[in-house]
């Protein structure tokens, strides 16, 4: 009876599918056809029939006409436009479709919109590895898409972003993948973030960042990016860096510390940059001012405190710009020190650091002072047009100076006295106001190798109970006399060439005593 039925229902009879021929294009059977197909003419004799085989690969389609058009015959400059509409995550989806689609998808113009939309930056920031950021002329660079390989490198970032809220909440689905955004940067309470974090362009005040783990905090702004992010506090030190941020990184950001009473003796404890014991942050192309009067701009202070502070600009303060005292040491390279009002640099207490080229200048004070045990190592750094001495050491302070310049001084190049000490090794030493090295009570300094010329009195003044070796220097053209020695002082003068002054080549006086080969 079965077989006799007709209708639409006869359709799904086993007889009627018996008796269909298999049709001419295969695709990958599905479970219900499969099961449609469960019986055949061997049921007559008892017997399962055979399954079907199946590969596991299903024969490619031919694309659909719409599809086709789509992926194969619309043209760049369409794709490229739809395209121009995606966020980060759905180009990268629309990459995986086709192989032209990857092309389109990896083309810089998009990712420089994407790119300067998320991070600001108008030439690529590149981060290779921990702790180091540098921006490139994406002309210059030999990867056909700079834009899109900072992106990568730079894209788990959080990031710190004013008046990004509203817009996220008002339309989440467009920014998509974009919910690591903030508003503020730490609303007045100590900010807990691990790993990195871009802050964006604005000014942030009265910021309190004590930072005790190894984050990484960089600016994000279009052109001169340190200029356009500004933190700064009025009532407490900026940046504090505590044991436990070994590794951490601040960089491309300007850091001020600006107080509402300057003279404040309290302040005195209170700088923009404070890296205590046991820490070694890197702090790199950061702007730093401070208008307190008492103080430092950047204190680094305590055993264990090595910093690396690189590529920064520390002008324009109404203090010392940079103080390393009680055994601190570091490593300070390429920063631009200038204009203010105390010492560009303070050594004391045993601080120990490793300062390279640096340019020191047009202080209003002392270029570099090193006292009461302060030690350090200066190479290749311009010291000069600072008011007072370019280099000055004091009290038991014991520094090496190598292959610096240290010229046109408003008074001397080189100033030791109290019982300093030193050794100044392959200078150049000209054109001072006073002498090129003044030695005096009871100090004695190693002058040796250096080039001490032009200098509009003498080359070399040793006064007061003087000491020192003078040692194969090469001393000419100054006004006065190469070397001046007097009132009781006792150098060792050896193996020098003193030549072309206008005016004697050693002269003594005044009860000296010297030694000379």
């Amino acid at each position: 009876m079965v077989a006799e039925e007709s209708g639409p229902g006869a359709q799904n009879s086993p007889y009627q599918l018996r008796r269909k021929s298999l049709p001419k294009r295969t695709v990958c059977p599905t479970k219900t056809n499969m099961e449609g197909a469960s019986t055949s003419t061997t049921d007559n004799f008892g017997h399962r029939p055979k399954r079907p085989r199946v590969s596991g690969k299903c024969q490619d389609l031919p694309a659909a006409p719409a599809e086709q058009y789509l992926q194969e015959k619309l043209p760049d400059e369409v794709v490229l436009k739809i395209f121009s509409y995606l966020l980060e995550q759905d180009l990268c989806r629309a990459a995986c479709v086709c192989k032209r689609f990857s092309e389109l998808a990896n083309d810089p113009i998009l990712w420089k919109r994407l790119y300067m939309e998320v991070f600001e930056y108008t030439r690529p920031m590149m981060h290779p590895e921990a702790g180091k950021f540098y921006q490139i002329n994406p002309e210059e660079y030999e990867q056909p898409n700079p834009w899109k390989e900072s992106f990568q490198q730079l894209y788990k970032g959080a990031h710190v972003k004013p008046g990004f809220a509203e817009h996220f909440y008002s339309n989440p689905a467009r920014y998509k993948g974009r919910d690591n955004m903030f508003d503020a940067l730490g609303g007045g309470q100590e900010p807990h973030f691990d790993g990195l974090i871009f802050v964006h362009s604005g000014i942030y005040t009265d910021e309190w960042i004590y930072i005790e783990s190894p984050i990484t905090m960089i600016g994000a702004a279009p052109g001169k990016v340190a200029e356009k992010v500004i933190i700064e506090n009025t009532r407490d030190s900026t940046f504090v860096f505590m044991e436990g941020s070994e590794d951490a990184y601040v960089g491309y950001m300007t850091i001020r510390f600006n107080p509402d009473d300057k003279s404040a003796q309290h302040h005195n404890a209170h700088h923009c940059l404070e890296i205590t014991v046991n820490c070694s942050p890197i702090i790199d192309h950061c702007i730093i001012r401070s208008t307190c009067t008492v103080g430092s701009a950047v204190c680094v202070s305590g055993q264990g405190a090595c910093p690396t502070i690189k590529h920064c600009n520390i002008s324009d303060c109404e203090n010392v710009g940079l103080y390393i005292t009680d055994h601190a040491q570091g490593i300070y390279e390429d920063n631009e020190i200038s204009n203010n009002a105390l010492a560009g640099i303070w050594v004391k207490n045993h601080g120990n650091p490793i300062i390279r080229r640096n340019h020191i200048h047009h202080g209003r004070d002392v270029g570099v002072f090193t006292f009461d045990h302060g030690m350090g190592y200066f190479e290749s750094c311009n010291i000069h047009r600072n008011r007072i001495a370019g280099f000055e050491v004091k009290a038991y302070a014991n520094p090496t100076v190598v292959r610096c310049e240290i010229h046109h001084g408003q008074t001397g190049g080189i100033y030791v006295h109290e019982k300093g000490r030193g050794q100044f090794i392959e200078n150049k030493i000209y054109a001072n106001n006073f002498a090129g090295v003044w030695i005096t009570s009871n100090s004695d300094p190693t002058i040796r190798g250096n080039a001490i010329f032009n200098g509009n009195q003498g080359g070399v003044y040793i006064f007061g109970d003087g000491r020192g070796l003078i040692e194969g220097n090469d001393i000419y053209g100054n006004a006065l006399a190469g070397i001046q020695i007097r009132t009781n002082s006792c150098p060792i003068v050896r193996h020098n060439k003193i030549h072309d002054g206008q005016h004697g080549g050693i002269y003594v006086f005044n009860w000296a005593i010297f030694s000379i080969d």
